[in-house]
Formats: structure tokens, sequence, C-alpha cells
């Protein structure tokens, strides 16, 4: 079957599903996670038929993180699945109303996005959020996973067809893509997908904005900051750098950037190295971190890579401000913390840094649709409309107008025989 034949079904299926009750979405949700438990040696065995072939093939050692799908990850996408069963469905929510006249009521009414194209990298769990995450929100879903994890992603996407057909839910709205020409031929398909999600480099996700009409959703880099403020708590700001950097380092939300007030600098710095040397992690800093702690300099290019791997950079600052520069210059718009106890320069920092994500006190490991509630995520936004952030279940939703009426016409407000009161209301639509 080639990709057109799998995209007119998935639109078919799209219908269909837009549809689907939450009862059945719910238990179909329920059986993915029951087939995953029974079937889980299957997916082992193919998980690690993946690993030794993308080890034999030097895969990076980020990459190799990311493909490994154990006991651990098994929980984790279980996990993910029963909260996503507990959250309420967001289709068919009324999102505003009003009374245009009397007995004509207008209403925004929440629904499924259509076909989604997702292209993602070697995280096979990926594939099980991304799916479920779809279902939920009554979209259907293409995927384009990486090679390296291909016999992993084939049982996955078989056990969630099977487990879902098997309930109800239309054939056709889940398919699996392998091929980059698969990739090149979705970009074409705007008849057929309404969305595409891509997950990668800068230069990926800029060609496929540059190569389809679809509209793309998405991020690049992750370049994350944490930036420690004067007067800030020396222990919470160590625990929380630690954390934001190692507690797992091949993620996009994963700090990559330290960027530390000169007033905290001397007691904070070496503190830090004590408690982060047993991670081993290389550290890289700017000329003032330098005359502080032993480290490695630090370039022009540092400020702005993404490591995913036990890297960090670290600059100093004289404020607030410089820090916000800092990040606005050289960060991707995805996640900042300011550890502080200073709530002038905290309102500073949270409202002038542009970027999805802002946080005070806490890891930016937090940034994430699973640990927001979201029921998982299909990916992180830096975009600026539809959605931002973690995109979860509302971010995979769009909205119709529904007008109701009683033989209303034109005619009759063109003529000033009636005319509009516009009147906002708190209706809820119900046929």
């Amino acid at each position: 079957m080639d990709i057109k034949e799998v995209a007119f079904l998935a639109k078919k299926a799209s219908i269909k599903l837009a549809a689907a009750d939450t009862e059945l979405k719910n238990r179909a949700l329920g059986e993915i996670a029951k087939l995953i438990e029974k079937r889980k040696e299957e997916i082992f065995k193919a998980n690690k038929e993946d690993i030794d072939r993308s080890e034999k093939e030097s895969l990076a050692s980020p990459l190799l993180k990311r493909l490994k799908f154990d006991e651990s990850k098994v929980s984790e996408v279980i996990s993910g699945i029963n909260s996503l069963i507990e959250l309420p469905d967001p289709v068919g929510k009324t999102l505003a109303s009003s009374e245009l006249d009397e007995g004509l009521d207008l209403y925004r009414v929440s629904c499924p996005i259509g076909v989604i194209g997702v292209i993602f990298e070697s995280r096979p769990d990926a594939l099980v959020q991304i799916s479920t995450l779809c279902l939920k929100s009554g979209n259907s879903v293409l995927l384009k996973g990486g090679r390296e994890a291909i016999n992993t992603n084939r049982i996955l996407a078989d056990i969630i067809k099977d487990a879902t057909e098997s309930v109800g839910i239309p054939s056709g709205w889940i398919q699996l893509l392998e091929t980059r020409d698969d990739v090149n031929e979705m970009l074409k398909m705007d008849d057929c997908i309404d969305l595409i999600i891509p997950r990668g480099s800068n230069e990926f996700v800029r060609y496929i904005m540059e190569n389809s009409n679809i509209a793309v959703l998405g991020h690049a880099d992750g370049i994350c900051h944490c930036y420690v403020d004067k007067g800030a708590d020396i222990k919470m700001a160590v625990d929380i750098v630690v954390d934001s950097k190692t507690q797992y380092v091949a993620v996009c939300n994963a700090t990559e950037t330290l960027l530390v007030n000169q007033e905290v600098a001397k007691d904070f710095l070496p503190f830090l190295i004590e408690k982060i040397v047993d991670k081993n992690v290389e550290l890289v800093g700017c000329d003032k971190t330098r005359q502080i702690v032993d480290v490695a300099a630090a370039s022009e290019e540092d400020w702005k890579t993404e490591y995913l791997d036990y890297k960090l950079s670290i600059k100093i600052v004289d404020s607030t401000e410089e820090a916000i520069d800092h990040i606005n210059t050289y960060g991707s718009g995805h996640t900042d913390s300011i550890i502080s106890n200073n709530k002038e320069n905290v309102e500073t920092f949270m409202n002038l840094v542009d970027s999805g994500n802002v946080f005070w006190n806490c890891s930016t490991r937090f940034s994430d649709g699973f640990r927001y509630g979201f029921g998982a995520e299909v990916g992180i936004s830096t975009n600026k409309i539809h959605a931002r952030g973690p995109v979860g279940l509302d971010g995979l939703l769009i909205y119709k107008y529904k007008l109701v009426g009683k033989g209303h016409i034109v005619a009759d407000y063109a003529s000033k025989a009636k005319t509009f009161k516009h009147k906002k209301t708190n209706k809820e639509f119900i046929l």
C-alpha cells in the first residue's frame, strides 16, 4: 500500500473517529495498556535487535539512550495511558457561546484537527504517547519514527492497531511510515493531512516548514537555561541545577546553559562542582567562571548548543536583565528557570523571558506533558500560535462554530426588520 492510500484511509477513519464517544475511546486505551503488558517480551526482543544493530552502526550515545524500551518504559507508558483515561474527553466542549438574536445561538465547540503526521526521533515510547493522545483527542495519525527503532516501532504500532480495532475504533486511524520517501510524499498531501509535528534538529524542522503547505507545529532545539539569582538559596539552587542537567540528559528539557549572578557565583559554583562531579559532567565556562572554578573555556558556539549529553556551559552575568538578554539571544524558546528569593527579579524574568515554559525555583525537567497532567505529549511547541509548550490533548484540538436558529434568515437583518443582540451567554451546546 503506497502512502497516498495510507493517508486516504487515515482521512476516512478520522471522520468516524471524530464522532467516537468517550467510553469507546477509553476502552480502546485500556486495551492498548493491557496488550502492551501482555506482549512486552515481543517488544523487548524487537528493541534488543534495534539496539544491537544501532551499536554496530555507532549510533550516538544520546540516541542509544532514547532508543531503549525496557520494563521501566513499559511501566511509564502504561501509567501515561491510565492517566489519559482519567482525563475528561476534550472533544465537544463548548468553549464560548453567544446569542446573536432571540432564538439564534452561536457556539464555539472543540473538535479534532483530523489527520496528524508526526515525525519523531529514536524514542519508541514516543510512538505510544503520540498515538494514544491522538486517539483520545479523536485524530488519525501517521507516524514516522527513526530508522534505528524500526522493529520496536513496528511491534508497538501493531499492538495499538490490534487493540483499538478489537473494540471498534475505525480501521486505518493509525499508520506507520518507514522511509524518507514517505516523509517527502507526506509533505505534499495537504488534501489528506491537516497538521505535521516534526521532532528533530533545527535544520530538519526548517526543511519541513519550507517544503510543505501543511501547517507545522513543533520545536527544534531544546536550549534550556537555569539562572541562579543573587540571594538565591544555595542548596536549593544546586539541587535544581543538578536535577535539570543530570536527571536525564538526552531530552529537550534538560538544562544546557547555567547562568549565575556575579554576587552569588563565588559561593555557588564551588558547591555546584562538589555536587556535580560524581555525575561526570563536562563543564565549560566564561572567563569570569574560570577565575572561580577550574573548567575549560566556553566558546560562542557553546551558548547555541543543545548537548543532550553530560556537558554544561556556565556564564556569570551582572544582573537579571543580562540573564534575560542571554536567554532571549541564545535560547530556543523552550524552557528556562530562575532560582531566586527576589520576587521583583522573578516577575521580571518570568514576564520577559520569551519561552513557552518559564519556571521559578524548580527544575527545567518538569517541562513535560505527563508532568503537567496533559496525559503525556506529542511534543513541545515553541510556536506562538495554536499551541505552545508541551502539546497534549488541547494542542491536538481545533474548534468549529455551530449556529442554531429557528428559521432565521439574513434578509430580515439586511432590511433592518431585526437587529443583532450579540449577547454573551454561558450556554452549553446541547441538541
